[in-house]
């Protein structure tokens, strides 16, 4: 992948290439960037730029020309991965990345700006719990340990790095801090907080921002032949997420499912007040979305949590940053908006953020979104300060 295939992003492209032109290179290096923000494709860009030796043009001789033949499959020697992953019907017991790499492949070729959520749908373990386990680790210190194939440098790309359990952090802690020579870990992460301090303050961090309307706009148009007002409406949507954009194009986002969920959940919160029956109703509810993969329920969670923000803005004039537009019939986001206020916004954010803390380690998603609905019905019948 070069970097000219890589959308918007200019200065970061500016800053990676001077160091690899001055062979300055951090030897570890952490990337972080939200969904569909393009941590992941500029990290396996940089490592192509490194080594391929594309300085001053990305197919400068023929040495050059036959490595990033090899980067077309990523199947580059000198190139290796770790990703999270969990037991399936091919790997019944400690599974490992090397286990998963046609997968993997595939996966980049298709969706290189895909989510933790589409890789696990690719694996089909969305009902599971998927880590960079010490069994990983294990292999990632044996495979740097080699020489390089091609007598350059090797690089390790970590993606979604804070998936790695503390047996792991800890097992790869000194490799990070005290590389061989010429060997090059770029960890991809969407959120850095969940890296054990000791790793992150041995990596030189770069932060990601949210694409652009523009940026995302014009690859609709050259990459997916969209016409412009279409491409300007869903970039708009997108909210700064490639992988969005496409969904919303394709319309697999899955967001029209979340949104009839979300609203059958309000709803029955608005009549739970003085009408104990419905109680019922919420208690079905949450049988209904227990019955999900994990990944699942806090993909739908994370959307209800934005649903609640774009309300809010609504509600309080912002239409510019509203991106949000529910398709359901007779349900209006301007009529909703004015229930969502400063005086309930920070209650009802923390029972969901609670909630995806909870699910995340396994509690029992039943009794988790029955009490996130309880709780809802109080907060939403909050008055406006």
């Amino acid at each position: 992948m070069l970097f000219n295939e890589i959308i918007g992003l200019p200065h970061i492209k500016n800053h990676l290439t001077t160091t690899a032109d001055r062979n300055r290179i951090p030897h570890a290096q952490l990337f972080t960037g939200q969904p569909g923000s393009g941590a992941l494709p500029m990290a396996i860009a940089y490592a192509q730029y490194i080594l391929c030796n594309n300085s001053g043009g990305e197919n400068n001789n023929e040495e050059a020309k036959a490595c990033n033949l090899k980067f077309k499959n990523y199947s580059h020697p000198d190139l290796h991965f770790a990703f999270p992953v969990a037991n399936n019907d091919k790997v019944k017991k400690n599974p490992v990345s090397s286990h998963f790499l046609e997968e993997w492949r595939t996966f980049l070729k298709n969706t290189p700006y895909g989510s933790l959520y589409d890789w696990y749908q690719n694996l089909g373990v969305e009902k599971k719990q998927a880590q960079i386990s010490v069994h990983e680790a294990q292999d990632i210190v044996k495979s740097l340990s080699l020489k390089a194939y091609e007598g350059g440098f090797k690089v390790m790309i970590i993606w979604m790095a804070e998936k790695m359990n503390i047996a792991a952090s800890n097992k790869l802690l000194k490799l990070i801090e005290e590389p061989p020579n010429k060997t090059v870990f770029i960890l991809v992460a969407e959120d850095e907080e969940n890296i054990i301090q000791t790793i992150r303050s041995r990596c030189q961090s770069l932060h990601f921002p949210p694409l652009s309307e523009a940026d995302i706009s014009q690859a609709l148009i050259e990459r997916e032949d969209c016409t412009p007002a279409i491409a300007r409406k869903i970039a708009h949507q997108a909210n700064g997420d490639f992988t969005k954009a496409i969904h919303i194009l394709n319309k697999n986002a899955g967001d029209e499912q979340f949104e009839a969920w979300f609203i059958s959940w309000i709803r029955s919160a608005f009549k739970a007040k003085g009408n104990k029956a419905t109680v019922l109703e919420l208690v079905a509810w949450s049988e209904e979305i227990a019955a999900l993969g994990r990944e699942t329920q806090k993909s739908f969670l994370l959307y209800c949590m934005d649903f609640f923000r774009q309300s809010l803005m609504m509600n309080y004039k912002a239409k510019n940053l509203v991106y949000l537009e529910p398709s359901a019939e007779k349900f209006k986001l301007e009529n909703f908006a004015p229930f969502v206020h400063g005086n309930n916004i920070m209650e009802i954010t923390e029972a969901l953020e609670n909630a995806i803390y909870h699910i995340e380690r396994n509690g029992n998603a039943k009794i988790i979104l029955t009490d996130l609905s309880i709780k809802l019905t109080r907060f939403l019948h909050k008055k406006a300060a």
